[in-house]
């Protein structure tokens, strides 16, 4: 029997990064699923059960920062670990998502795919 792919949800406005992250996912095995935005993002994790989040802080409807608060809040999903994917670096927000509950916080320009990737299947197998 096949082994059931890890699924990841991406919360991610810009359209470019979107289909990066999906595309890098896909091509190591995951399933993936997207959003857009913060308030499409808390729907899917609702309906999907991730097993991991890749969350955007700056985004239309609902930002990250509420999307983290809220799946945190949220008994049925408070233990998928969320990974923060932002351009925001300053030290304060990282500190504000790690109180909210992230577990990382890599900042877009600053990482490559096969770090988003390292990350994700740490995250994972931790989570096992």
């Amino acid at each position: 029997m096949a082994k059931e792919k890890s699924k990841i949800l991406i919360v991610e406005d810009d359209k470019y990064y979107r289909r990066a992250y999906k595309d890098g996912l896909e091509d190591a095995g995951f399933s993936v699923t997207l959003a857009n935005d913060g308030k499409d993002g808390l729907e899917k994790a609702k309906s999907e059960h991730p097993d991991l989040i890749l969350l955007d802080l700056i985004m239309p409807i609902e930002g990250g920062f509420d999307v983290l608060a809220e799946v945190k809040t949220d008994d049925a999903l408070k233990d998928i670990p969320i990974v923060i994917l932002s351009n925001l670096g300053q030290d304060s927000d990282v500190e504000k998502t790690k109180a909210l509950g992230a577990v990382d916080y890599l900042i877009k320009s600053d990482v490559t795919m096969k770090e988003v990737l390292t990350k994700v299947k740490f995250y994972l197998a931790k989570k096992k």
